[in-house]
Order: C-alpha cells, then sequence, then structure tokens
C-alpha cells in the first residue's frame, strides 16, 4: 500500500489475516502519500501500523515507482512470499504487482477489473496493467467480472467478494459517529455542501479554476460548502491568485486533508456531495448521500446504476440546475456485498489458494 485510498482498503486484514493458522504476513508501506495528515494520522485511528516502510523520497512518478520496486525487491529477497497482494489503482499498485511478476511472485489484486475507458487517467493504466500481469482478482461489482472476462481473464482466478472499503466504515461506525467535527466547524446536520475536488483535469489549468471558483461563488449564496482541499488544489489556486478570494467567502469552510472519522462524519451528515474523486462514490452510494461527479465517466459504475452517485459535465448551469432541484435527488441502493465481509471471504480465499 503507499496511499490514504490504499490505506483504507486495507484496515481489516491484519484481524481477518490473524485468524488464519500458520499464515504469516507482512503489510508493507511504499512511502507515496507520507506527510502526518496524509498517512501517520490514518494509522493511527484504524489502529495498526505497517510492518515495513519503504519510505520512499518526492519525485515524480517514474522516480518513486523505480524506488518502490527496489526497496519491494530486496523486501521479497528476504522473505520470499508466496503471494502479494496489490489494492486498487494508484502507482503504488503497479510498481508493487511488476515487481512482483519479475520476481515470479503471484500477485493478488484487490478492486479489480475497474475501468473507466479514460485513458487521460493515470489511474487507468494503472488498472490495466496491474490487471494484466495479476493472477488472482477480487472484485468490488458485477462491472469487474464483465471486463476482466472480455479481457481474456480466467472466470476460475476471479472472486466477487465485495467492497472492502465499505468494510472499514462499517468497522468503524461507532469512531464515525463519535467524531465532534461538525462542532469543531460550526455545522448543522445536512445543511452544508461537502466538495472534494483535486483531479489534474479540473484543477491543473486555469480555466477549470475559475469555473471552480465561480461554482463555489454561486452555490455559497444559498448553502455552506465545506471543502477539505487537497495540496495539489491548494498549490494551483495560489498559483493562479484564486486562493485569496476563497479565503474571503464567510459561507465556504476550507480545511485541509481530514482525518478519516472527521472526514466520513461530513459524508454522512451533508446534505449532497460534490467530486471529482473515486472512493467518495462509494462511501455516498453505501451512506445513501446524494453525490454528484463532475467527471465525464466513472471507473464505479455500480455507484451510477444503483446508487446515489450521478455523472455531471462541468459545465456551471448544469450544475447548478441538479442541486438546486432539491426534491429531485437520486435515490439508490446498496450494491450487492457491500455489507462488511469484503475483507473476510478475501482472507478465506486466500487461505484455500495457498494451501492448494
Amino acid at each position: 500500500m503507499g496511499t490514504r485510498p490504499n490505506f483504507i482498503k486495507i484496515t481489516q486484514f491484519p484481524k481477518e489475516l490473524r485468524k488464519c493458522v500458520g499464515l504469516e504476513y507482512k503489510i508493507v508501506h511504499t512511502g507515496q502519500h507520507f506527510d502526518d495528515k496524509m498517512s501517520t494520522v490514518f494509522f493511527e485511528q484504524f489502529g495498526f501500523s505497517p510492518d515495513l516502510f519503504l519510505n520512499i523520497g518526492q519525485g515524480s512518478a517514474n522516480s518513486q515507482m523505480a524506488e518502490i520496486m527496489i526497496g519491494l525487491e530486496k523486501v521479497i529477497d528476504e522473505y520470499k512470499p508466496q503471494l502479494l497482494m496489490v489494492a486498487g489503482d494508484v502507482n503504488s499498485t503497479f510498481a508493487a504487482a511488476l515487481t512482483a511478476n519479475k520476481m515470479g511472485v503471484k500477485i493478488a489484486h484487490i478492486e479489480s477489473g475497474l475501468r473507466s475507458f479514460d485513458r487521460t487517467m493515470p489511474e487507468e493504466f494503472n488498472r490495466i496493467l496491474t490487471d494484466e500481469i495479476s493472477d488472482y482478482y477480487f472484485v468490488t461489482e458485477q462491472s469487474g467480472i464483465d471486463h476482466l472476462v472480455k479481457e481474456g481473464k480466467s472466470k476460475e482466478a476471479i472472486f466477487f467478494v465485495g467492497n472492502t472499503m465499505i468494510d472499514t466504515m462499517v468497522a468503524f461506525e461507532k469512531e464515525i459517529g463519535d467524531s465532534d467535527v461538525l462542532n469543531k466547524l460550526s455545522l448543522l446536520p445536512k445543511q452544508f455542501i461537502l466538495m472534494t475536488m483535486h483531479r489534474p483535469a479540473t484543477v491543473d489549468f486555469v480555466e477549470g479554476l475559475e469555473k471552480l471558483v465561480s461554482l463555489i461563488n454561486k452555490l455559497s449564496e444559498k448553502y455552506k460548502i465545506v471543502f477539505p482541499i487537497h495540496p495539489r488544489t491548494v498549490k494551483k489556486l495560489r498559483e493562479s491568485g484564486m486562493y485569496a478570494s476563497l479565503e474571503k467567502n464567510k459561507q465556504l469552510v476550507l480545511t485541509e486533508p481530514l482525518d478519516y472519522f472527521s472526514f466520513q462524519k461530513l459524508i454522512k451528515e451533508s446534505r449532497l456531495i460534490l467530486t471529482d474523486s473515486g472512493g467518495i462514490q462509494e462511501e455516498s452510494t453505501f451512506l445513501g448521500i446524494p453525490c454528484f461527479t463532475l467527471r465525464p465517466n466513472t471507473e464505479r459504475p455500480a455507484t451510477i446504476t444503483l446508487g446515489t452517485n450521478e455523472l455531471l459535465p462541468f459545465d456551471n448551469s448544469v450544475i447548478l440546475n441538479k442541486v438546486l432541484n432539491e426534491g429531485g435527488y437520486k435515490k439508490g441502493s446498496v450494491p450487492p456485498l457491500w455489507d462488511g465481509k469484503a475483507t473476510s471471504r478475501i482472507t478465506e480465499i486466500i487461505s484455500k489458494l495457498l494451501a492448494d
């Protein structure tokens, strides 16, 4: 694992793997997300620590992936695992899978088979390439099975297990409920919009930032907006000279990236969500919160076909019409096997595979 989304997807593995008699495991943190707000605070809340840190440095995607591969090669040489498990679609995911492939270690991919079919997204290449060299595929939704079968993967190696991210939400439901983030930010339940924006397509260009600032200003005429702002977005807004105007908006609550419990409490108590992110589409679907994803596509179609998620173009008139149509928000249902038991299913399957 290496990033905030990875951490959230694996929280229940230490508990479940300890139940597997005779099975030894090591959790390796690449260090792709390394600072306290993006890394350390999560381990403190989740109650476990990685066994091994690769401590890669800051740098380009290529340099980080190269350092991961070199560091992980030493780990594999020392421990000689039967299986390496990777989660999600970040650079750490593919770098770890490629290292295992070159060293003859079998690979299991958690959250396998998801596709956006948008090759402007670096995550799409990580998903495709990781699946191409994996041996076992753990799938969160039906689309994952469909894509993998179409790509020629063996049906016997594909396992529909559910969503480990939901396992974390279920396991820490009490802690999330006990969070005092609403008091800290002076918020009332269901009286605010939660926003997350950080993708390059949204924030790397002045035109996108101008649309984002204009949207915030328009929406804040009626609603309070909570915006836990990604360091990337802050950097781009400052460079363009637009950050100061947001700071002056009395209806906008800007925060740094939040700990897991606080952020989940905000999702649960929000009126609706505006995002360009991935995982929040699933979390909002599980909680039944309306979510508008400002992208032309999603790799998580179950959140659209079954859940509360809707794709919208980044067109402010379209977005405003949707948000202001308060009686017309989409109703959804929870996708199959999103029940808090996906990790248990995975560890049961792994135990059988390794025993064989």
